[in-house]
């Protein structure tokens, strides 16, 4: 056989393996677009099941929103997945079909510490998905105030940071609010610089609120040593000033590179990667126990008297309740009187937890349940809760 004809032959194998190969991709496809067929099928079953429940719901006067139910879920699915789809994937997916199912029933009205774009709208939107009405509100106490008049279904208030501590504010204005909380998020706080261009070599000046600019020194040392460091209100405002000059770049949310029109030029370039905010969710009806609560009661006593806070958490280990968290705050207008805030676990229906709240109230000036309500999953970001 000569040359050419080996040459021949060689070009007609290929072009018949080519032929081949492009058949079983055009198989596979196929059968992915019938999986896919398959699953919008699914969602609108899912769809049609869920407003039935919504019927339900109406009829007994429950909440469209249950954090237990959502987290189950979650956990549920965790659990079942086998793969090769990856959990950190799942999870969002089922929020927003969590998210547009539940609209289905009604539109939730969330609120949230604005503007557009924050770190508070971040974590309702991770908590709620896409489809709930999101209104920025200028004050914690005007978030509070809007649940409490049912102007707002829900609110989302920050109380603690892992690296910076107690939300204070909020939670003073907790106590001076008459709502329930229902819920919790654990929101890992991940910064994104962002600009017009999303080019790192055109910034000259870099924008953000002090706090994310302090969390990000060590990346900003490293990549961006002479950009000039802006100091404004909040990450929005930094985002706006990037949306008006191609030589700024913002830190802030992905979110609000989202809302600004703006391009992210590098991502998580925080220098501690485990900074957590804690949200709580505040409005509806009082959850449910799930068997991962936790209840969170405020009690005044005088600092004055000696051995008050001992005798005062004393109740929680003799009922075998567990306290995960304790912050004392000075009460206003009333000097040496002192509120404790106590996150225990368990459900206040429990009858531990019951018997030494109770016992607790009697050592206390005042006693106030602030809500029961399901755990979040710990630490997480963009994940149901």
């Amino acid at each position: 056989m000569s040359g050419g004809e080996q040459t021949e032959r060689r070009a007609l194998s290929d072009d018949q393996s080519d032929t081949s190969e492009a058949r079983v991709l055009r198989e596979l496809r196929e059968s992915i677009d019938a999986v896919d067929r398959a699953l919008l099928d699914a969602l609108n079953e899912r769809a049609r099941l869920v407003q039935q429940v919504g019927e339900l719901k109406r009829t007994r006067g429950l909440s469209v929103y249950s954090a237990g139910r959502e987290r189950d879920l979650a956990e549920a699915l965790i659990a079942a997945n086998t793969g090769p789809f990856p959990d950190a994937a799942l999870l969002p997916v089922f929020r927003e079909i969590v998210s547009g199912t539940r609209s289905l029933e009604r539109e939730l009205r969330i609120g949230y510490l604005g503007p557009d774009g924050t770190f508070s709208h971040l974590a309702a939107r991770e908590s709620f998905g896409a489809c709930a009405e999101y209104i920025p509100v200028a004050s914690f106490a005007e978030v509070l105030a809007a649940v409490a008049s049912g102007q707002l279904d829900h609110g989302l208030l920050p109380v603690e940071n892992s690296t910076e501590g107690v939300v204070t504010q909020a939670l003073d204005c907790l106590v001076d609010s008459d709502v329930t909380l229902v819920g919790e998020v654990l929101l890992r706080i991940s910064l994104c610089l962002m600009s017009q261009s999303g080019d790192l070599a055109g910034v000259a000046r870099i924008a953000s609120h002090p706090q994310p600019l302090a969390q990000a020194r060590g990346w900003l040392d490293r990549e961006l040593p002479n950009a000039d460091r802006i100091e404004v209100a909040s990450t929005a405002e930094a985002a706006r000033l990037a949306a008006e000059s191609a030589d700024v770049a913002a830190i802030g949310t992905e979110l609000a590179a989202e809302v600004g029109g703006l391009t992210p030029i590098s991502r998580g370039i925080e220098d501690r990667h485990d900074n957590t905010t804690r949200f709580l969710i505040v409005g509806g009806e009082a959850p449910e126990p799930s068997g991962f609560d936790l209840t969170s009661v405020v009690f005044t006593v005088r600092k004055d008297q000696s051995g008050a806070l001992h005798r005062l958490l004393s109740p929680f280990a003799e009922n075998g309740v567990n306290l995960a968290a304790i912050q004392a705050r000075p009460l206003k207008g009333a000097p040496w009187e002192y509120l404790f805030f106590i996150d225990a676990e368990g459900h206040r229906d429990e009858p531990a937890m019951a018997r030494a709240i109770e016992a607790s109230g009697e050592l206390a000036l005042s006693t106030r349940i602030l809500g029961s309500f399901p755990r979040a999953q710990r630490p997480r970001g963009g994940e149901i809760s």
